[in-house]
């Protein structure tokens, strides 16, 4: 059986945190997924160029705020994509919206695919060695598809503004290494986070990899106003409706996290298990905050990393 590998791009937020040191860089306040810090490529095109590596660019699907296509850099960079892949919502609403709306085209296009579902603000230069592990990821779900796995990467330091996964002793059958999170915790203070690096706790990435029709099933059990609200977008994707429907549900609908109203929901008995693939080898990190950026961009001068598209 030859199963379909869909994927979505996450680009739809602000930055704001990283908005004054843009506005400081570029004198604007282009969203840090489409800048471009000092190389050949944006954090999405870069991201874009990776996932590629592993998904057919038609089955790749983008979702992007209205208000990004306002400056020529974002719609350049979305230019060329295939039909009927760039999501547009036309205000963001959080990571839940952010998710769904994507999801509906995809599983209107290829109902019983796996999905991975990426970030597009991450450096990652150990980039092969990361595919290796989304491939797994994908492996692990399509043999057992009752999870919804997540990557975790091994901590260097106790980051406090990163989200971390505590994941459970016993591995599950299957996909070697692979096991479940019994515990979520986001930003943590120094010594929590000191605490769960000692009990094994691992950096989520929010890099995740789930079967469509579970993940869209899930949405409906745990955030069924959210699933109820996009009904009326469902029964209009592809009509001449769609953009106006998108908009009048967006009007109204209230945000919603995905990790707390979703992942942090899940109970231990709930049948689509949420489970962690450990990432090792791979020097992450997820481009928030000015401080990471700039340490990042020093990290890749200093090794002429080409695969971030130095000049």
């Amino acid at each position: 059986m030859n199963v379909i590998r869909s994927g979505i791009i996450l680009a739809a937020g602000d930055g704001k945190r990283l908005q004054p040191y843009i506005h400081h860089l570029r004198g604007d306040t282009l969203p840090k997924q489409y800048v471009r810090f000092g190389g050949r490529r944006s954090l999405l095109e870069q991201t874009v160029r990776r996932v590629e590596c592993l998904i057919p660019p038609d089955q790749l699907f983008t979702v992007v705020g209205r208000h990004h296509l306002e400056f020529p850099e974002a719609a350049m960079q979305l230019t060329g994509r295939p039909p009927g892949t760039v999501i547009v919502q036309p205000e963001n609403k959080e990571t839940g919206p952010g998710i769904l709306l994507p999801l509906l085209h995809l599983i209107a296009r290829c109902p019983d695919s796996a999905v991975a579902i990426f970030p597009s603000d991450h450096y990652i230069p150990e980039e092969a060695l990361f595919l290796g592990y989304v491939d797994l990821a994908f492996r692990a779900v399509e043999q057992n598809p009752a999870q919804l796995l997540l990557l975790g990467i091994e901590p260097q330091a106790p980051e406090s503004e990163y989200g971390y996964m505590l994941p459970g002793r016993r591995a599950m059958d299957g996909v070697g290494g692979v096991k479940r999170v019994i515990r979520f915790v986001e930003k943590p203070g120094r010594p929590d986070a000191e605490q769960l690096i000692v009990n094994g706790g691992l950096w989520n990435t929010f890099v995740m990899v789930v079967q469509g029709a579970a993940l869209m099933d899930l949405i409906h059990r745990l955030a069924p106003e959210l699933y109820q609200e996009f009904s009326s977008i469902r029964r209009a994707i592809g009509s001449g409706e769609e953009r106006e429907v998108t908009d009048k549900v967006y009007r109204t609908l209230e945000p919603l996290n995905f990790s707390k109203g979703v992942l942090e929901r899940m109970e231990q008995d709930d049948p689509l298990r949420v489970t962690v693939l450990p990432v090792r080898g791979v020097s992450w990190s997820d481009w928030g905050s000015e401080r990471r950026l700039v340490a990042g961009l020093m990290k890749a001068v200093a090794e002429c990393r080409d695969d971030v598209g130095w000049s």
